[in-house]
């Protein structure tokens, strides 16, 4: 998708290949810790050495996506202006800003993050829950090479993963009970690494902060319904998952990809691409996959984030079969790197 809106090229200096997932169970076991692993080999077998993905540090991809969306003709943009209230109709909508200015258009989407302003003025209610954790993140200089490998580790607390970066660095996330990752990013920086090598240096080697931590609060939240009035949900707005496998990202993309089909194929066949026939083909077309990978991601985080002596040998017998059924562990693989026949054309 970033190669077909000519982003892509503004990326290649700082992305990472994955070459594999790997997962451990590092709660207390008998007979070793089950893992599983996924590697380039578990994709298509007709397009060998195919990296699993490519992994992005954030603020790289947003330069990259401003500097390509300023250049790109047809694009009126408004930096800066809140949204505060919108009015539609059969014609269209009309959204009015905090500073008093109105604009009007044929369909909005709505990309505005967890705390959406646009949904919650349709009154788009949301349903999850607050796991009563919260997510340390940072990025790390490791002492030893990462190969392209994306690690995790589940602890009774909650996953503890390190994913792969330019020069034998990672970004490293750390799920931790509320306040608990907050305390741990206020510390001066050799107490952080001291805790942080203390606890994990075993499984990814000695660890040295490589810029500032940050901590935040670990939620899912679904909306009700991706699209109201002239209005389609996008990204965070339309959910917000458990990150435990780096997912939300690729949703979001998939929400912008479909909605693209969604209206390019309206205006081909004549219909308005703000309508509600429009507006539910996209909300059926993303809808099962939004909630499913969900779903997925907090059964694992129920299941692994514990030292529950009934759920253990379960928790190995799935590891096990990831790790072992050839079928299984090419779906799961291609799963993670969206690699599926459903896909929106701008990412086949």
């Amino acid at each position: 998708m970033l190669s077909a809106t000519g982003v892509a090229p503004e990326l290649e200096s700082c992305t990472t290949p994955l070459n594999g997932l790997e997962a451990e169970d590092g709660g207390t076991h008998w007979f070793g810790a089950p893992h599983a692993a996924f590697s380039t080999g578990d994709l298509d077998p007709g397009r060998p050495g195919e990296a699993l993905g490519q992994m992005v540090p954030a603020g790289a991809l947003q330069t990259a996506l401003d500097r390509v969306a300023g250049e790109t003709r047809g694009l009126d943009w408004r930096r800066g202006g809140r949204f505060s209230g919108m009015v539609t109709g059969p014609a269209g909508a009309e959204l009015k800003l905090e500073s008093g200015e109105s604009l009007r258009a044929g369909l909005v989407a709505a990309c505005d993050g967890i705390h959406s302003s646009v949904r919650n003025s349709l009154g788009i209610r949301t349903e999850g829950r607050d796991y009563g954790k919260s997510v340390f993140a940072a990025d790390v200089a490791l002492d030893r090479p990462h190969h392209g490998i994306a690690r995790q580790l589940f602890t009774p607390e909650g996953p503890f993963a390190t994913l792969p970066l330019p020069g034998n660095r990672a970004n490293l996330a750390w799920y931790m009970k509320s306040g608990a990752a907050e305390t741990l990013a206020k510390l001066p920086k050799a107490e952080i690494e001291a805790e942080l090598n203390a606890r994990f240096a075993a499984f990814a080697g000695q660890m040295t902060l490589d810029g500032p931590p940050l901590s935040y609060p670990l939620v899912m939240q679904i909306a009700e319904t991706m699209v109201g009035p002239r209005t389609a949900l996008l990204g965070d707005a339309a959910r917000r998952i458990n990150p435990l496998a780096g997912q939300g990202l690729n949703l979001g993309f998939k929400d912008a990809a479909a909605l693209m089909d969604v209206m390019t194929e309206a205006r081909e066949t004549g219909l308005d691409p703000g309508s509600d026939v429009v507006l539910a083909r996209y909300r059926e077309w993303r809808r099962f996959d939004s909630a499913a990978t969900a779903m997925a991601m907090d059964l694992i985080d129920r299941t692994f984030s514990n030292d529950n002596v009934l759920l253990k040998p379960l928790r190995g017998l799935a590891l096990m079969a990831a790790n072992r059924v050839a079928p299984l562990r090419r779906a799961l693989a291609r799963q993670a790197s969206a690699d599926q026949d459903h896909l929106p054309s701008l990412m086949r």
